[in-house]
């Protein structure tokens, strides 16, 4: 399996459904036009029996972090940082939920992120859970901003960590 950057032309965005309107409009009209903004990048999962069909997608940028949402130990250590790579958005069509399409996507994602933060430097990485989806990212070594149970974060060292 490999993720694609999501194309105009060669991905049936209208077929796509996981569920969650503002997911679903996201891929379907807002994607694009932020890629061409360059304010983020949104890659696709393809079906193997049929490229334009979207099995599942996400969506990565940069954003500030607020260091007085971090632990105590993380504020010292990254008191000058103030970017975070972020999974701003992750999801799987209905027909592909249940096989395991959801973490590989965040693999995927936090693959390209530590190859980012290998050029450009930051220290964490972010995601903006929707309500319900937090034990997915908690699972996998997210940790809950103190004043925001939705957005998680995780260091690039351990993501690093995980990967050797």
């Amino acid at each position: 399996m490999q993720t694609v950057l999501l194309s105009n032309t060669e991905h049936d965005r209208k077929r796509f459904d996981c569920g969650v309107d503002a997911l679903n409009n996201y891929l379907k009209v807002i994607a694009n036009q932020q890629s061409k903004r360059d304010n983020t990048r949104t890659f696709v999962l393809e079906c193997e029996a049929d490229h334009s069909q979207i099995v599942g997608f996400y969506t990565l940028t940069m954003a500030t972090i607020d260091l007085g949402a971090l632990p105590n130990k993380l504020q010292t250590k990254h008191r000058h940082s103030t970017s975070a790579g972020l999974i701003a958005r992750l999801a799987v069509d209905k027909h592909f939920k249940g096989q395991g399409v959801g973490e590989w996507l965040l693999v995927d994602a936090l693959k390209k992120l530590l190859s980012a933060s290998d050029t450009v430097g930051f220290p964490l990485v972010v995601v903006d859970a929707k309500a319900g989806v937090e034990a997915f990212y908690q699972k996998y070594g997210f940790t809950a901003f103190a004043d925001e149970p939705n957005k998680l974060f995780m260091t690039i060292a351990d993501i690093r960590e995980s990967f050797k």
